[in-house]
């Protein structure tokens, strides 16, 4: 079962799965008889007939590059630009041409993807002769990236990272990337990823503004890929529910821009699959120093799997933070730093029994609290907790007090020179939605002689989770914060820490700690943007919660910067411990209302859109510890879009299930035993797949950490 013969079944098999016509007589020829009388296994061809690539065939047990000097005789006489090696296992790609040495995809190209290939191949040019359009990306640093990336493009390399910090126009930069590239005829056809769909829209937006010649969309789940549109924004989420349907040809480039970490790592596959150059953007600082000292484990993962990935030791091009505020392209920064006492204390705070109000406890939260105390007179919180597990109302209102005493009054800063920070646009770094909602709600009383009338919101607050914490209006009070005068300040959950861009940002206020460096660098990039049209000459940064300290966030940029300490004492009295933060959300399994389109197909509502993409992103992790050879793949594939289709109803995958249309109309129950061994197997496979991707049936707080937001 290993020969030549077979391994043709599966290649025939893999030309089909990318819509090659294998019996209209001029697409595909086999056996084809060459001038040195000498045989190709196949010849691919155009739309007329026209021969375009040899594919060499070999058995399963042979390397496909070795027999490539075999092909390279074949496509010479035939006069063809491009060779294909396959063994029915892996498919090889060879522009012999260009290149020296033949590189592994994931599937063959389609016929109109290999025809684009060809009429590019004919067109293109040296990237570096095509003019930069300056009246996107006009900053010498802008140009100097593009080249850089170009540059190395000449040079064969594949896979590029970017590393300029926020605010320093990265989709600008993107932008007249994809500009030269399209005219210089290397790239028909781009995928832009974000994270999240805030962030698709914006991409959407920037691109119609600056590359109104060539036509973005954005990708729905279960929409169709737009193939007459030049540039597809998608988040990662939609995307990893829909990319195996694609050839690995149909993206020629692929930029991912501050994607969520994962995408380097657990997600990676989703990128492996295309065959195109791939470029990453972010504003981390990638360098091999040492990953495993830095304070959240996490981040030195995130460094190591994305310089791994891009197989460098450094980002190709940097522009850091320090860089952009002394060429003024940023505006500095300063820090003014308080706490109140209970966040302040080392190993945490101590609650008396006697401080609570146990008559205004319901029998639940009383009940647990009794199991906390257990017969003591003190409990100790860590003040991670806060916001968490344990809320201090006091805590909150002194931060809101301090902020609006420090606008009024302003501060002494280390060189002792009084600051008053700016009036202004103000973004507050939450840690749930109930502590956002608490915020906004406060910040909203304490100004609220700043207000025209009671009904306008001074504050408001967005959530971004999976699902039920989510601010259904979200995009709408982004949209109201950037373009209206109200609300002024604006608390945010996981919502503005990455990609927003409001240059009239004046001032953020931490009132989340995290241990991630990569975060903290994100979150306070919100405020580094330029706005001349409000004389914006800094922003400033209200640590309450010690996160500055905890970052060694105390550079002594050029014209501002600095750290502002002030001693740390009761700003407000934490009377007591008053309510523990449970978590509350509809099960969505119990929503019983269906959608159909026009063509009687079930859409799903979005609940079970966000559910089924976490089901995505667990069977693409799952898939990745995995190792099916190609008819497994379209197997396992099947499973998965049953799995999505069948959202909240499928407890788990059975061997039944064999019996049922799609897998009864490829071979049934028979079919599977013979791709997976016998029952036994077969139940092991499926008992690993359902424990790693059908865990529960519901989306619950265990997946926000590691599913991207949506």
């Amino acid at each position: 079962m290993s020969n030549e013969a077979f391994s043709r079944v599966k290649i025939d098999a893999q030309l089909r799965d990318v819509s090659w016509n294998l019996v209209d007589g001029k697409s595909v020829r086999y056996e084809y008889v060459l001038p040195d009388g000498t045989r190709a296994d196949y010849v691919l061809c155009n739309r007329h007939g026209h021969s375009l690539a040899v594919v060499e065939a070999k058995k399963a047990t042979t390397n496909p590059p070795e027999a490539e000097g075999q092909a390279l005789a074949y496509a010479k006489q035939l006069g063809v630009p491009f060779i294909f090696l396959a063994n029915g296992e892996e498919v090889w790609f060879w522009e012999w041409e260009r290149e020296a040495h033949p590189r592994k995809v994931t599937t063959f190209f389609n016929q109109a993807d290999l025809e684009r290939t060809e009429a590019l191949r004919k067109l293109r040019v040296d990237p570096l002769t095509i003019p930069i359009d300056t009246k996107i990306a006009g900053r010498p640093y802008q140009s100097e990236c593009i080249d850089a990336l170009c540059q190395a493009i000449q040079h064969g390399r594949r896979k590029l990272l970017v590393s300029m910090a926020t605010g320093t126009g990265k989709t600008r930069t993107a932008a007249a990337f994809i500009k030269r590239l399209f005219e210089a005829n290397l790239v028909s056809r781009v995928l832009f990823l974000v994270d999240r769909i805030t962030l698709a829209k914006q991409a959407e937006d920037a691109f119609a503004e600056y590359l109104p010649d060539y036509p973005a969309y954005v990708l729905r789940g279960g929409r169709r890929f737009q193939d007459e549109k030049r540039i597809t924004v998608s988040t990662l989420q939609t995307f990893i529910g829909e990319y195996a349907s694609l050839p690995s040809s149909y993206f020629q480039l692929i930029i991912v821009d501050e994607c969520h970490r994962s995408i380097y790592g657990q997600w990676s596959g989703s990128l492996k699959h295309f065959d195109g150059i791939q470029v990453g953007l972010t504003a981390t600082p990638c360098v091999l120093k040492d990953p495993d000292q830095l304070p959240d484990p996490e981040d030195g993962k995130f460094i190591r799997d994305t310089l791994r990935f891009f197989e460098v030791a450094e980002p190709t091009y940097t522009y850091s933070l320090k860089q952009a505020i002394q060429e003024g392209h940023l505006v500095p920064y300063h820090i003014f730093k308080a706490m109140t006492v209970k966040t302040a204390a080392e190993g945490g705070f101590e609650v008396k029994r006697e401080e609570l109000d146990w008559s205004a406890m319901d029998d639940d939260t009383r009940t647990e609290f009794e199991t906390l105390f257990n017969g003591d007179d003190t409990i100790t919180v860590d003040p991670s907790a806060l916001e968490r597990k344990f809320t201090i109302p006091e805590r909150n209102r002194a931060i809101v007090r301090e902020f609006r005493q420090v606008l009024e009054k302003g501060f002494a800063g280390k060189d002792g020179v009084r600051r008053v920070p700016m009036w202004g646009k103000t973004i507050v770094f939450g840690v749930t939605k109930r502590h956002a909602e608490t915020l906004a709600q406060m910040f909203d009383q304490e100004f609220a002689d700043k207000k025209p009338s009671p009904e306008v919101r001074y504050a408001d607050f967005v959530v971004s989770g999976t699902g039920d914490g989510d601010s259904p209006d979200g995009m709408t009070k982004i949209k109201r914060f950037k373009d209206e005068r109200f609300p002024q300040i604006l608390v945010s959950v996981n919502m503005l820490d990455t990609g927003f861009d409001c240059p009239e940002v004046v001032n953020l206020v931490m009132a989340r700690f995290t241990k991630s460096t990569i975060l903290y660098q994100q979150m306070r990039g919100r405020g580094t943007r330029q706005a001349p049209h409000i004389k914006k000459p800094n922003f400033t940064l209200f640590d309450f919660v010690g996160v500055t300290d905890y970052h060694g966030d105390d550079e002594d940029m050029p014209e501002g910067g600095f750290v502002t300490s002030k001693p740390v004492g009761p700003t407000g009295k934490p009377r007591k411990l008053l309510v523990l933060d449970v978590n509350d959300h509809i099960d969505p399994t119990t929503r019983n209302w269906v959608t159909l389109d026009e063509n009687g197909n079930f859409v799903l509502t979005d609940e079970q859109e966000a559910q089924a993409s976490v089901l995505g992103l667990r069977f693409e992790a799952w898939l990745a510890t995995q190792s099916p050879n190609a008819d497994q793949l379209r197997w396992l594939r099947m499973m998965e879009s049953q799995i999505r289709a069948n959202v909240g109803d499928m407890e788990s995958v059975e061997l039944y299930h064999f019996t049922l249309p799609p897998f009864s109309l490829n071979g049934g129950l028979q079919r599977a035993r013979q791709l997976f061994g016998d029952d036994a197997k077969l139940e092991a496979m499926l008992a690993s797949l359902n424990a790693a991707v059908l865990q529960d049936e519901t989306v619950g707080d265990h997946d926000t950490a590691s599913a991207p937001a949506h």
